[in-house]
């Protein structure tokens, strides 16, 4: 197949476009949850006595400070409005801590933007149990932070399906918004309907496989940014048929996937969002 995108052949560094967290020290981080009120994710990153199977399929994973960390720093210094979050887990807290951070600094600032959605995030589930369990956490912890921003919650089955011919796995229903920020971290490939001429993702060998963001793609406005939390097959999917001019880079210490969309602005609405981010 040709490519039609310009991701492998583009030489800007993406690190030029959007601000990278820094690398900072483990004490430093526990310092920065400290602040936040958030001891309680201290004590639960610790290690604990559960068998792998058992974390995976009876308990939600532990949080991991680090990637919140990261995750919390690349919404905030890149002043994100609205995120589309595949999954849910504690990075959903962490989204919904950062949007309420940014809509207290940055409120007033977006009067003149065309955005519909201001600091909202759209959690976008296949596990009813996990989708329970975020709401509840997020319940818990709203008036420890103060959280004042609007968080909505969407159930969806995942089917496999084909995109332009490829065997992937595809949302039966998307939240109606349009992200600068999407975060891709779900859904588990072992809950999956269905099968294409036999061929599943519910398969030890196998990997996920999303195709949604290909099919939104032409609604992203230029600036855009993708994280995915590992998923390297299914951003190397991403990489291979995403058709815009995408800038990608895959930071292997943190095992993250970014791409950022480099375009011109699409009209004087896009324009001003765009100056948002940089000022």
């Amino acid at each position: 197949m040709k490519k039609n995108n310009s991701i492998i052949h583009k030489k800007i560094d993406i690190y030029k476009k959007i601000l990278v967290p820094k690398k900072i020290t483990n004490i430093q981080i526990i310092k920065f949850f400290k602040k936040r009120n958030l001891n309680e994710l201290i004590d639960l990153s610790k290690p604990r006595d559960l068998k792998v199977n058992e974390m995976i399929i009876n308990s939600p994973y532990k949080p991991e400070l680090n990637d919140l960390y990261r995750l919390y720093q690349f919404v905030f210094l890149n002043k994100r409005t609205t995120i589309l979050e595949f999954g849910s887990g504690y990075s959903s807290l962490i989204f919904s801590l950062a949007l309420n951070d940014l809509n207290k600094h940055y409120k007033n600032k977006l009067i003149n933007l065309r955005r519909n959605n201001p600091f909202e995030l759209f959690i976008l589930e296949n596990e009813k149990k996990f989708l329970n369990i975020t709401k509840k956490r997020i319940k818990k912890f709203s008036k420890k932070l103060n959280l004042n921003i609007k968080i909505n919650y969407h159930f969806s089955d995942v089917a496999m399906s084909l995109y332009e011919n490829k065997i992937s796995t595809s949302y039966k229903k998307l939240p109606l918004c349009n992200p600068d920020f999407i975060y891709l971290d779900g859904p588990d490939q072992f809950n999956i309907k269905g099968d294409i001429n036999n061929f599943s993702t519910r398969h030890k060998d196998m990997m996920p496989m999303v195709n949604d963001i290909l099919k939104i793609e032409y609604f992203l406005t230029p600036g855009t940014i993708i994280v995915t939390d590992g998923r390297g097959a299914n951003a190397q999917f991403l990489k291979d048929y995403l058709k815009r001019n995408w800038l990608y880079k895959f930071d292997y210490i943190n095992d993250q996937h970014i791409f950022y969309l480099n375009e011109t602005p699409l009209g004087k609405f896009n324009k001003l969002q765009l100056k948002f981010y940089r000022e």
